[in-house]
């Protein structure tokens, strides 16, 4: 039996997981997506691999993606689907201007990569959407990319791909340095490089990238030569990129150190979006 307690109202700054009383789904206000976003969370345990430092996420902690009830994930977004198509339902819980559903994100509180019923849930979400006449409706994969050199994970990304669908690969850093104190992620600039490229192969591709002051200091040069460095390479390797997604932080980090962080201006954002274009690639900024 689904929850049915009242709808907390959705702003950009507040993604609670738990404001439609569901288990795996939730609908946000995205300000990447420019509506609502209706997630599927296939970590309700709080757990991923990564930590990043300006993560939202209460409690993480490191792990990954638990067994799923798929048939009660299907029978959540089936029922919530229903009413967040109703004009209704958006006047009463969407602040303007995001009253529209504009995707369905495999997201939530962890990496959804490390979930092995990944493919599956993928295909049962597809058949979802198809029979609410919702085919064409975007869907998106938001990952840190670290498990796409995993062969259970792309068969998923594959299925998503087919549909129409589109892979977010989170890039922060192209340093080891810098992604270690950003996303506490043992992971190589190499490995992230190999797994772009499987991900591009396999399904249409944005980067998505969050840049955030430091103890009041943006991305050192060396940091952001690097971060561009590393995409010129890959356009010239062939590596099928879509577009950038450059962000900031829109709500508050609950992970330790979270003082030390703060927005850069988005005259910064702007500057750097500049420096991005200019390697080839468009840029969607999202201060």
């Amino acid at each position: 039996m689904m929850a049915r307690r009242a709808m907390t109202r959705l702003t950009v700054t507040d993604h609670d997981r738990d404001a439609a009383g569901l288990t795996y789904v939730y609908p946000v206000v995205s300000r990447r997506a420019g509506g609502v976003s209706v997630g599927i969370n296939l970590n309700p345990n709080n757990a991923c691999n990564w930590r990043c430092v300006y993560c939202q996420v209460p409690g993480l902690v490191r792990g990954a993606a638990p067994p799923i009830d798929v048939d009660r994930l299907e029978a959540e977004l089936r029922g919530f689907l229903g009413r967040a198509q109703r004009q209704e339902w958006l006047e009463r819980n969407v602040e303007e201007p995001y009253r529209r559903v504009v995707d369905v994100a495999f997201s939530g509180n962890g990496e959804p990569t490390t979930s092995d019923q990944l493919d599956e849930i993928v295909a049962r979400v597809l058949d979802v959407l198809h029979g609410e006449g919702l085919a064409d409706l975007n869907k998106v994969l938001i990952t840190n990319g670290s498990q796409l050199h995993r062969p259970a994970v792309q068969p998923a990304v594959e299925r998503l791909g087919r549909a129409g669908g589109e892979a977010w690969f989170k890039f922060d850093s192209a340093t080891a340095a810098g992604r270690k104190a950003i996303n506490d992620a043992a992971g190589s600039p190499q490995r992230a490089r190999e797994n772009l490229r499987i991900c591009a192969g396999l399904c249409r591709t944005r980067i998505q990238t969050c840049v955030i002051a430091i103890d009041g200091e943006p991305p050192s040069e060396a940091e952001q030569s690097a971060y561009l460095a590393f995409l010129a390479e890959e356009l010239a390797a062939g590596t099928a990129l879509h577009d950038v997604l450059l962000y900031g932080m829109a709500r508050p980090p609950q992970q330790p150190g979270a003082q030390r962080l703060s927005r850069l201006p988005d005259a910064w954002l702007e500057g750097f979006a500049a420096r991005i274009r200019g390697v080839g690639l468009p840029v969607i900024v999202r201060a």
